[in-house]
This record gives C-alpha cells, sequence and structure tokens, in this order.
C-alpha cells in the first residue's frame, strides 16, 4: 500500500494549509482514512479519521478548526486546517485501515506554523 501525502509546508498563525493523501495498492477496501501527527518530543496523537460510512472524527484540540474529507473514488482524503496555531506544528501522517483490519502509514508531512 502506498500512501502519497502533500500539502505540507509553512503556514501562519490564523492562516490555512490543506493536506492530501492518496492510497494506492491495497487489495482490500479501505474502510478508514485519517491524519496523526507527530510534533517534536512527542508522541504521535490521532487529528480526525473518516470512515466508510462518513462519520468523522477529531481531536479536541482541532474541533472547529480542523475539516477532514474524502473522495472515495479517488481513494484520497483531504485535511483542510483552518486558525493554524503554533502548537499545530508537527510531522502529519495519512492513515489507512483496510476491511481486513491492516493499517498503513503514509511517510509523513512536514507543517510549520509560525506565529
Amino acid at each position: 500500500v502506498q500512501l502519497q501525502a502533500s500539502g505540507g509546508g509553512l503556514g501562519q498563525a490564523g492562516g490555512s494549509l490543506r493536506l492530501s493523501c492518496t492510497a494506492s495498492g491495497d487489495r482490500f477496501r479501505i474502510t478508514l482514512m485519517g491524519w496523526y501527527r507527530q510534533a517534536p518530543g512527542k508522541q504521535r496523537e490521532l487529528v480526525a479519521t473518516i470512515v466508510i460510512g462518513g462519520t468523522t472524527d477529531y481531536a479536541d484540540s482541532v474541533k472547529g478548526r480542523f475539516t477532514i474529507s474524502r473522495d472515495i473514488r479517488k481513494n484520497t482524503v483531504y485535511l483542510q486546517m483552518n486558525n493554524l496555531k503554533p502548537e499545530d506544528t508537527a510531522v502529519y501522517y495519512c492513515v489507512t485501515d483496510n476491511r481486513i483490519g491492516v493499517r498503513s502509514w503514509g511517510q509523513g508531512t512536514l507543517v510549520t506554523v509560525s506565529s
């Protein structure tokens, strides 16, 4: 399984960035797509997920600011990040689960938010 993420980079506090991630090569149906992040010196944490039925889940720290969405036909997940904060600075990882429970991780894309 290959997960190709894009859209990271430098943002300003109060600004916006959009991440995207396209999955390919999974023999089994993808049932969940999402994003985790890992800030320097911290553990990896859930940011947002979206399951096959469309239900979403967000970390409390991003609720109301980030929106996860997907294009099923393209096997692509998006993360719209608004009202960025310096504490959003992290490496963001795309993740997918398939119907047999296998989780795949992308290589990570760096998001840096300046104050």
